[in-house]
This record gives C-alpha cells, structure tokens and sequence, in this order.
C-alpha cells in the first residue's frame, strides 16, 4: 500500500458500526419516546444525545414515524424473546405456566420503558401497534407456547376446559403491567409501595399462584369422559 492510497474500512467492521449507531440511536429514542411520548418527544434532541445528526437518524430510520414504530417492535421483540427462553419441554404444564409468568413479571420490573412506551401507544389508540403487526409476529410464539401447555395439562388432568392461550397470556400480563404502570396511583390512594423490595417475592409469587390456580381442575368440574 502506497502512501497516497487511502485505508479502506473492511465491509465487516462497517457492518458493526452501523449496527452499533443503530443500537444506540434505538436505546436514546427509547428513553425519550418514553419519557415525553410520540408528539414530545424530539429527532433533534435523540441526534445530540447520540451524537450524531438528525440526517443520519433519517437514513438508518426513515422518519421519526419510522423511528418510534421500530422502538416499539425491539420493546416487543424483547418480551417474547425473553418468553421463549423458557425450556417448556423439560417442564410439567404448571411449572411451566409458573416460570412463563415469573419471566413476564421480572421482564416488567427491569423495562420501566416498555410500560410506558405501551401506556402511550394506547393512548394513540394502537394505531402503531397495527401496523407493526402486520409486518412482524408479535404474539404467536408465545400464545402458541401456553396453548401446548394448556393441552398439556388437560391430557394430565390438571388444567380445566373453556380456558385459551390468550387468556392465560392476558391473565399474567395485567397483573405485571398493572403493577409497574399503576405503582404511583396505587402507592398514592392505598398506601403501598408495588415495587417495595421487600414485598417483590411475594408479588412474583402471586401472579404464579393466580393462574395456576385459575386453571386448576375444580373438585365441582363435570369428569372426563373415558376413552374406549
């Protein structure tokens, strides 16, 4: 190599500086969508707390429309990634309902940002979220984990029918979401600190109890018909 001949990045590195700049702007734009919502959120502002330009956040992006919508779908992409960690296979149906609902509550507790990217797109009335769906499956890997639980467990006798996945999937998710998006209203009319350290087993404990036992076969449930 000559002295006039200019050093050429290698195509990899390229590759992972961009992934990185894209990472970071997603982590920035996070915090501030979160923080001040859709409209208040600014791209000026997400430039100059990465460092970079506003320029720069429309080509990886597009737009602040586009920016936001792939906020949501890393906060979402996150949950079930986390869901899916779960080695369901190895479990019996309510141990495994038990630790799907126990990874959804921890998942709550560690991203305050999820909760209130969520509140504000209902706000929006989903009008985001619509759209996200429609490119990318943001539900089927976990419903369709609980529904081969939920069969799981009626084959071994142990969970009632007139129960599906997304119920079981709503059961556990408001009772984490209400949690986390409800603490200061809550703390404020009852008095009680939902994140207080020391009630966190109990609460996490709680949400486990509450579906289990919801899907309990009840002593006044109608028997199975026998197979012949």
């Amino acid at each position: 190599m000559t002295a006039t001949q200019p050093v050429r990045e290698p195509v990899a590195e390229r590759g992972r500086d961009a992934e990185r700049t894209r990472a970071e702007i997603l982590d920035v734009a996070t915090a501030e969508f979160a923080a001040h919502g859709y409209n208040g959120a600014r791209v000026d502002e997400i430039a100059a707390l990465t460092h970079t330009t506003k320029r720069m956040i429309y080509y990886y992006f597009g737009g602040k429309k586009q920016l936001y919508v792939a906020t949501l779908e890393r906060a979402y992409a996150r949950i079930r990634a986390a869901e899916q960690q779960v080695d369901v296979a190895h479990l019996d149906p309510v141990s495994a309902i038990r630790r799907i609902a126990e990874i959804t509550f921890d998942h709550h507790e560690a991203h305050p940002d999820f909760i209130r990217l969520v509140c504000i797109e209902n706000v929006h009335n989903g009008e985001n979220v619509k759209e996200l769906v429609s490119l990318v499956d943001l539900n089927t890997p976990i419903i369709r984990m609980l529904e081969d639980l939920l069969v799981r467990g009626r084959r071994e006798g142990i969970f009632r029918t007139g129960v599906d996945a997304i119920d079981v999937h709503l059961m556990i998710s408001s009772f984490c979401f209400f949690r986390m998006a409800n603490r200061y209203t809550f703390g404020a009319i009852f008095g009680r600190d939902l994140v207080d350290p020391k009630a966190r087993d109990h609460y996490r404990t709680m949400v486990g109890d509450m579906v289990v036992r919801f899907l309990a076969v009840s002593p006044t449930d109608p028997p199975k018909p026998r197979r012949r």
